[in-house]
């Protein structure tokens, strides 16, 4: 089934609205070509085939049998071959290139992505129009050290070729850096252009998630993690099964969750499960964010935020609890008195702080061991969770010490809740009837494999909580059961304390056993 001008012509006119998830299949041999390009056409709106991944010494059979394979594919197909300057997997002789392009593309493929310094030399040769139908390239530039100062300019040096579709990827390091790229979207709308515009990195996700509706010419996933072809790529079916990408539209309310790091977190799946199920247009999404004064005056303040997208609300994690206090209009006096927010809600043209920790974190171990009244209670750690717990603690009337390696920061917080204070390097958990870890120490990632407190620490304490929900079975858990203590994880916190943002951020109530089977299928 040939991609004929036609059918081309077709697939370019239709609404720009319109979400289209292009699957890249970078791969080294033609059964393997075959293989994945056929699973990649069950989940994506267009393939992407990769000759640069192809061993030299197949590309000749790759290229034969590609034909026959885009013949059999019912969506289009994009052809690259991208040298190693551009993330291409393997370097490519400019020459090498001229011959790919002009003589062995195979010809029953959509579109043609051809990097921008290529294009502007192929552009100029009247040799050229013979080989090349500009409607069908792509025209594409990519930056894997960050965002170029002159982004801009780049565009329109773009724009000035005959290329239809203009391709520009960045590499974010924090998410700012991806105002200018959705600003390069909302100026290629205005413009009329078929614009493909992409922060790469974790930092960069909100780009592969919003692109579509901001006008994007299509989005990229992956297969699978695996088979990923650029720092940040989603998958194919998290687009669609995580995000729903496909109904997000310019009135979907964004919400979502901002630290350093975020990609372990199963909020994403929690939140978005719970919209889909009680009909809320409305989609969460992870922001890596390194500076949060930045992220809250230019993205987040409806009075001074640069790009024009429906932002609502925000969860808060570690390290910016405490931090973002300062961007915030109005704070609830309980957050006030923790001093740490995990939830911002966008009222109007103001922002207004919550803690719902606070009011979920004692509520699994209640549950367990009944009042917690004068009972003796440790928490390790001296951050926003710790302070909470702490806050929470109090009221409950219990007796609490905080311990950290910290002792000077945390000697401060036991005064503000009138607790003793001990240093975590010598102290002991004997006698206590309950220990919390309000640490990150153990979270998936680099910290994993660390805990805050060991089995000898640990031993003579009846039950041992660790907030940290992702793994499921950290190491503090499987220090504390060594030392003989009952355990809990924290994914019944986290569940309970999202049931609470969600009802800030929707006015109703949330669906909680949706959200507790997405959490937990989630960590599976």
């Amino acid at each position: 089934m040939r991609w004929n001008e036609h059918r081309l012509a077709a697939c370019l006119m239709e609404e720009t609205n319109r979400v289209r998830i292009c699957v890249p299949v970078c791969v080294s041999s033609v059964r393997a070509l075959n293989h994945l390009s056929l699973l990649a056409s069950e989940v994506g709106d267009l393939t992407e085939l990769r000759f640069d991944c192809v061993e030299s010494t197949e590309l000749a059979q790759c290229l034969k049998e590609s034909r026959k394979l885009m013949d059999s594919l019912d969506h289009p197909v994009i052809i690259t071959f991208r040298p190693a300057e551009q993330g291409g997997k393997r370097a490519l002789a400019h020459e090498t290139r001229l011959q790919f392009w002009l003589f062995d593309k195979p010809n029953g493929a959509a579109f043609f992505d051809i990097e921008f310094g290529l294009v502007t030399g192929l552009a100029s040769s009247t040799f050229t129009q013979d080989y090349l139908n500009w409607q069908t390239v792509i025209c594409s530039h990519h930056d894997f050290v960050g965002v170029p100062a002159d982004l801009e300019q780049l565009y329109e040096r773009m724009a000035s070729t005959p290329a239809r579709i203009l391709k520009i990827a960045v590499q974010a390091d924090d998410v700012t850096d991806c105002i200018p790229v959705f600003k390069l979207l909302e100026r290629a709308r205005r413009e009329g252009r078929e614009m493909i515009a992409i922060a790469m990195g974790a930092a960069g996700i909100a780009t592969r998630i919003l692109g579509p509706s901001c006008g994007a010419f299509l989005t990229y996933g992956a297969l699978e993690t695996e088979h990923a072809t650029a720092p940040g790529q989603l998958t194919a079916r998290e687009l669609r099964e995580l995000y729903h990408i496909d109904a997000i539209n310019r009135q979907t309310q964004i919400m979502g969750l901002i630290g350093l790091p975020v990609g372990h977190s199963v909020s994403p799946h929690i939140h978005n499960a719970a919209f889909a199920a009680a009909g809320v247009n409305a989609v969460y999404i992870p922001f890596e964010v390194r500076d949060a004064k930045s992220f809250f005056g230019r993205m987040v303040h409806p009075r001074t935020r640069e790009i024009d997208w429906n932002l609502r609300g925000l969860s808060i994690t570690a390290p910016h609890k405490a931090t973002v206090m300062d961007y915030l209009d109005w704070v609830e006096p309980a957050a006030q008195e923790i001093g740490a927010v995990n939830t911002v809600v966008v009222v109007g043209d103001a922002l207004h702080g919550y803690n719902t920790d606070a009011t979920s974190v004692l509520q699994p171990v209640i549950e367990k061991l009944g009042s917690l009244r004068d009972s003796g209670c440790a928490i390790i750690g001296a951050g926003g969770a710790a302070s909470a717990a702490l806050w929470s603690l109090r009221r409950e009337g219990a007796r609490v010490a905080v311990f950290a390696r910290n002792v000077e920061k945390a000697n401060s917080l036991a005064k503000k809740f009138s607790a003793r204070c001990e240093d975590l390097e010598a102290g002991s958990f004997d006698g206590f009837d309950l220990v919390i870890n309000a640490t990150p120490l153990g979270t998936c990632g680099q910290l994993e494999n660390e805990t805050p407190a060991i089995s000898n620490q640990l031993r003579g304490a009846r039950f041992a909580y660790d907030l940290v929900y992702n793994p499921t079975e950290t190491r503090f858990l499987r220090e504390a059961r060594d030392a003989g203590c009952e355990t809990l994880g924290g994914l019944s916190m986290l569940v309970q304390q999202a049931t609470e943002q969600f009802k800030l951020w929707t006015g109703t109530d949330a669906p909680i056993e949706i959200m507790r089977d997405a959490a937990e299928r989630a960590l599976q």
